[in-house]
């Protein structure tokens, strides 16, 4: 697997120089690191966040600590399907072609998106649906690209897709079941792009970062929170799994896999490699976002 090379707190590398990137959800925990990482190998970066507010001073953290000026921010929320129309317009304008695509944000709470679909689902799995495809023809154009979906394993535990589920509001208490859902459909995703996107250049991955402590957790009330965060990855171990799939040669020629902590191929769960599951999630998902399937 690709190791970086520090020399203090700087990479010697330089391998992504000229290379474009995007990233949901990177002003935090391993969306954070990973965007750090890239900048610090060369990449252009584009963090795609829901709080400008929150994201400007991690973009000029990023700048400072990596030399690299080439980070910059789009404003993007998931959970409401016209900001992520915006995003991909504002990302399409600068007419570059992106090398990688790394569809990192995610929750797991309560309640329901703008356009009325389960909040969790909405948020991590229809939300990138949507800014996946309005991104496929500038992936298409870098003639080598990657689209890494960040999954968990907590998607072994769902057995299936309730479709009726997602157009109602969060049905558990704690939304871990929606959450597990929603995470086989990163998992389907990456499955079915993978076929649809055979021969175009551009290749698939979904990743497990581990049990990260990070702001996923951020709806578990406190003293609990504490508690089950000190024994997860800290968001560095985490990100790992994330930066090989979206930057190792190594997995250059492979495509709708699943890794593990640390960039390790994993067999997903025997629902995910349901193809006619994968399907109808394609199906639905062109439905919901008014998008031809």
């Amino acid at each position: 697997m690709y190791q970086s090379r520090h020399h203090g707190d700087r990479f010697m590398s330089n391998d992504l120089a000229g290379k474009t990137f995007v990233i949901t959800g990177a002003n935090t925990g391993i969306g954070k690191i990973t965007a750090t990482d890239l900048a610090r190998r060369g990449a252009h970066v584009i963090l795609a966040c829901r709080s400008p507010s929150k994201a400007q001073p991690v973009i000029d953290e990023i700048k400072r600590a990596t030399g690299n000026d080439r980070v910059e921010l789009v404003a993007l929320d998931l959970g409401d399907l016209a900001s992520v129309r915006a995003a991909a317009t504002e990302i399409l304008a600068k007419n570059l072609p992106i090398h990688g695509l790394i569809n990192n944000a995610g929750l797991a709470a309560r309640g329901q998106t703008k356009d009325g679909f389960e909040l969790t689902f909405g948020t991590n799995h229809l939300g990138h649906y949507l800014f996946t495809r309005l991104l496929l023809d500038r992936l298409e154009q870098a003639g080598s690209a990657r689209i890494v979906n960040v999954a968990s394993n907590s998607h072994y535990r769902a057995k299936s897709i309730d479709w009726d589920a997602q157009r109602r509001p969060t049905k558990s208490i704690s939304a871990v079941t929606e959450y597990e859902a929603s995470k086989l459909a990163n998992v389907l995703f990456t499955k079915e792009l993978a076929r649809r996107l055979d021969g175009t250049g551009i290749t698939t991955y979904a990743v497990h970062p581990g049990v990260v402590a990070t702001d996923v957790w951020r709806r578990i009330p406190p003293p609990l929170r504490w508690l089950v965060k000190r024994f997860m990855l800290t968001p560095e171990q985490g990100a790992q799994s994330t930066i090989v799939a979206a930057t190792d040669p190594a997995l250059a020629n492979q495509t709708g896999r699943y890794y593990t902590v640390g960039g390790k191929e994993k067999h997903p769960s025997r629902v995910s490699n349901d193809v006619e599951l994968a399907k109808t999630l394609w199906t639905k998902s062109a439905e919901w976002t008014n998008l031809p399937a």
